[in-house]
């Protein structure tokens, strides 16, 4: 198949009796696995107090990048609410500074909100399951049970200064763009941040449904990645918005669009289903507030009860899971349905074997590296 490029989101996760120095070396081997097999970019995400291992995103990327050569690496996304404008900046700079053209900035809103506000309500969509040219399209998930939960509001305060007010993400983002290319000014004074300052660095925004992250990258003309792979419901949403708000600017002449999926592939579907018939209850411990357990082992998983499964149905049903053909067909029509410029895909599995098979397959069936 000659498609658009395909890139790999990794979490570093834990597996359930596994432990996070184990998780951390699995991704160093996938990353130089990935480069390998024709992958464009490798993104870590950035999650913190779960079953991932993956909480310090710049720090992991300089090791990924140290022990590879050529495939891009980057954060998918630096959760701003977390840190500051300047310390990302300086942060990935000294990263593009060792690695000059490998380093990707994506940058993504945090869940935890400003103080003295409340989280939004999930903007209006369509209620019903529809299918757009094969790609399934479920209801939009409210978010805000999880988001509002004791352990999020607890977890989420440890990564802020007492009292800390989060600050704006349009603001944040300008900071950045005014930091990257030498202009920014704070009371009447020129602030230099170095390393970071024309490095080249071109900033990428994380988005999931139509409001502010999918407008602000088409209004300031960057890479949109929008997340199909956890919000199924509304990734169609932000995809118009942010072509309908594009402006061309410096970093780019036209949209740069990326799509996210999950997928897992195995050589046969029974093999793949069996992988992946353990994601719905990882799934499951993300949206009941206790925060992402270990991966279960899926030879010693339940069946999930029908509440449960209520709960994770959009996630379960919208993940990729199959033959590498199954895969490849489904993959292609989320590009064809979207119009992505690339896609990034994410696969889980228990075993650190199967994840590695699972992105092998995929990148022979898509004709990588040819």
């Amino acid at each position: 198949m000659t498609g658009v490029p395909l890139s790999v989101l990794d979490l570093a996760p834990i597996s359930a009796g596994g432990d996070a120095p184990t998780a951390l070396r699995n991704t160093i081997d996938l990353a130089r696995a990935a480069e390998r097999w024709g992958y464009r970019r490798f993104w870590v995400a950035e999650h913190h107090f779960v079953g991932v291992a993956s909480s310090a995103p710049a720090v992991l990327i300089g090791q990924i990048a140290a022990a590879t050569t050529t495939i891009r690496v980057g954060a998918g996304a630096v959760q701003l609410g977390y840190t500051t404008a300047a310390a990302v900046v300086e942060s990935f700079g000294t990263l593009a500074a060792f690695h000059p053209g490998r380093i990707d900035l994506g940058v993504g809103r945090s869940a935890r909100r400003r103080s003295g506000t409340e989280t939004p309500r999930p903007e209006e969509g369509p209620r019903d399951w529809r299918e757009v040219d094969g790609v399934v399209i479920p209801p939009p998930f409210d978010l805000r049970p999880v988001l509002n939960a004791d352990r999020a509001r607890a977890t989420g305060s440890v990564l802020q200064q007492p009292d800390a007010v989060t600050p704006d993400f349009v603001a944040q983002v300008d900071d950045i763009l005014a930091m990257l290319d030498g202009s920014y000014r704070i009371d009447g004074f020129d602030v230099h941040a170095v390393p970071g300052e024309q490095t080249g660095l071109s900033p990428w925004i994380f988005g999931s449904s139509k409001g502010t992250s999918a407008r602000l990258a088409g209004q300031r003309g960057l890479p949109f990645v929008a997340s199909y792979h956890i919000t199924p419901g509304t990734a169609l949403d932000a995809v118009d918005a942010y072509r309908d708000a594009f402006v061309p600017s410096r970093y780019l002449s036209r949209p740069y669009l990326v799509v996210s999926a999950d997928v897992v592939v195995a050589e046969d579907t029974a093999t793949a289903r069996h992988l992946a018939s353990s994601y719905g209850h990882w799934v499951y411990s993300i949206r009941a507030g206790e925060g992402a357990i270990p991966y279960p082992d899926p030879d010693h998983c339940a069946p999930l009860t029908d509440e449960q499964l209520a709960v994770v149905n959009d996630r379960v049903a919208t993940q990729f899971v199959g033959d590498p053909d199954e895969v490849a067909d489904r993959l292609a029509a989320l590009q064809r349905v979207t119009g992505a410029d690339e896609l990034v895909v994410t696969s889980i599995a228990y075993r650190h074997r199967d994840r590695l098979r699972s992105h092998e397959l995929l990148a022979k069936r898509w004709g990588l590296g040819q």
